[in-house]
């Protein structure tokens, strides 16, 4: 698979690794990756990314991430998704990446965004 080495293991250690929009957008049109927004519901309600899975920062718990599937993690900003990121590899997840600049520029870029 294209993102296999991008997804390979990690060391829990090393700051969370990033997924760029271009790499995010063909994760997503070849389905290997689920996307996890941990902006608060209200947060999300008002626009995400098609598909996206709302699981808030301040309820996240590794095993609600989806089972079977890389996940992407995502906020408005980059912080709260990177503190979750950071979790998840302290806890042993090795299949998180980081969408470290957010909606903001998810948005900025064009990207789709559903309400």
């Amino acid at each position: 698979m294209m993102f296999s080495r991008f997804f390979a293991k990690a060391d829990p250690n090393a700051p969370p690794r990033e997924i760029g929009h271009d790499e995010l957008l063909q994760a997503m049109h070849d389905k290997s990756c689920a996307i996890v927004d941990v902006r608060e519901p209200h947060e999300f309600a008002s626009g995400h990314i098609p598909g996206a899975i709302n699981l808030p920062l301040s309820r996240f718990r590794l095993e609600h991430l989806p089972a079977g599937k890389r996940a992407v993690l995502i906020c408005l900003s980059g912080a709260r998704s990177g503190s979750a990121v950071r979790h998840a590899h302290g806890a042993g997840a090795t299949d998180v990446r980081h969408y470290a600049r957010g909606m903001n520029d998810w948005r900025a870029r064009g990207g789709p965004v559903v309400r």
